[in-house]
C-alpha cells in the first residue's frame, strides 16, 4: 500500500514556529511533524511514501535526505504554486499509477491520504478494510465534534453534501431524507480509480472532488472514528496540548 502526506500548507496557524520552516518539520516533543506521520505509516506497514511541499520545500527535501528518509521511499512532490489538497494529489497522481499499464480497476489496492498536522489513534486497518468492504471511491474518517466545516452524510453514510459554518444553508449534491454532519479528519483512504475521475484543474480542493463526484452516483463513505483519539496540530495550543497528550502516553509518536 502507498500513502501520501500533505504537507505543502502555509502553517500560517502555526506562526511564529513557521516563519523560518514548514509546518511539517515543526516539532512536538521533540519530533517534527513530518516524521510522526511518517513513523505512523511506516508501523501500519506502508514504506512508499510521496510528500507534498512548497513553503521552504528544500527544508523538507534535506530533511528527508540527511535521515535517508527513514528507511522508507519517499519521493518529494514539489509544488512552486501551492495546489491545496486536490490539486496537490493530482499533480502527484504518476506516484500512484506507476507499473500501471491500464486503467485502475475498482478492485485495485487502494492508497492513504493523511495530512501531516493530525495525531490520531485512528485504526488505520480497520479503516482500510471498512473501505474494501463497502467497494466505496473514497472513505473518509469522520467524528462528531465541534468544527467550522461539517460534511453531510446519509444513513448510509454515504457523502450528500458539506455545510461551513452553522448559519451557512447546507450544499446538498445528494438527496436524502435525512442527513448527519460530522467533521473530517485529515485522513482518507482512496480508490486509484478516482484519480481518473478528478476532472478539476490547478487549484483545488479535494473535496469539490468528492462532492460533485458524489452528486453523480459514485460512494463516498464516512468511516466513524469517534472512538479514537484525534487532534489538529494547527495552532501553538495543540502542539502544547499534543506533547502532553504524548508524555501520557495517550497517543504514541
Amino acid at each position: 500500500m502507498k500513502a501520501m502526506v500533505l504537507a505543502a500548507g502555509l502553517g500560517t496557524r502555526l506562526r511564529p514556529l513557521t516563519d523560518d520552516r514548514p509546518k511539517a518539520l515543526v516539532e512536538v516533543a521533540g519530533r517534527t511533524l513530518l516524521e510522526i506521520t511518517l513513523a505512523r505509516l511506516r508501523a501500519f506497514g506502508i514504506h512508499d511514501v510521496i510528500v507534498n511541499a512548497h513553503h521552504f520545500a528544500d527544508k523538507v527535501i534535506s530533511y528527508l535526505k540527511e535521515r535517508e528518509n527513514f528507511g522508507m521511499r519517499i519521493e518529494v512532490s514539489r509544488e512552486d504554486v501551492l495546489l491545496d489538497t486536490g490539486g496537490g494529489l493530482k499533480k502527484a497522481c504518476w506516484f500512484f499509477l506507476e507499473h500501471s499499464d491500464e486503467l485502475p480497476k475498482s478492485d485495485a489496492e487502494p492508497f492513504l491520504l493523511h495530512n501531516v498536522d493530525v495525531v490520531s489513534t485512528i485504526d488505520l486497518q480497520r479503516m482500510v478494510q471498512f473501505h474494501k468492504d463497502n467497494r466505496a471511491l473514497a472513505t473518509l474518517a469522520v467524528q462528531r465534534r465541534d468544527s467550522s466545516r461539517y460534511l453531510l452524510f446519509d444513513e448510509q453514510l454515504q457523502l450528500c453534501g458539506r455545510k461551513i459554518g452553522r448559519e451557512a444553508k447546507a450544499e446538498i449534491v445528494r438527496a436524502a431524507p435525512k442527513t448527519d454532519a460530522l467533521a473530517f479528519s485529515g485522513i482518507h483512504i482512496i480508490s486509484p480509480r478516482l484519480l481518473t475521475l478528478m476532472k478539476e484543474e490547478g487549484v483545488f480542493s479535494i473535496i469539490d472532488s468528492y462532492l460533485r463526484l458524489a452528486g453523480s452516483g459514485e460512494k463516498i463513505i464516512a468511516f466513524r472514528a469517534d472512538e479514537y483519539y484525534w487532534r489538529d496540530l494547527g495552532k501553538p495550543a495543540d502542539l502544547q496540548q499534543a506533547a502532553r497528550d504524548l508524555e501520557q502516553g495517550v497517543f504514541s509518536a
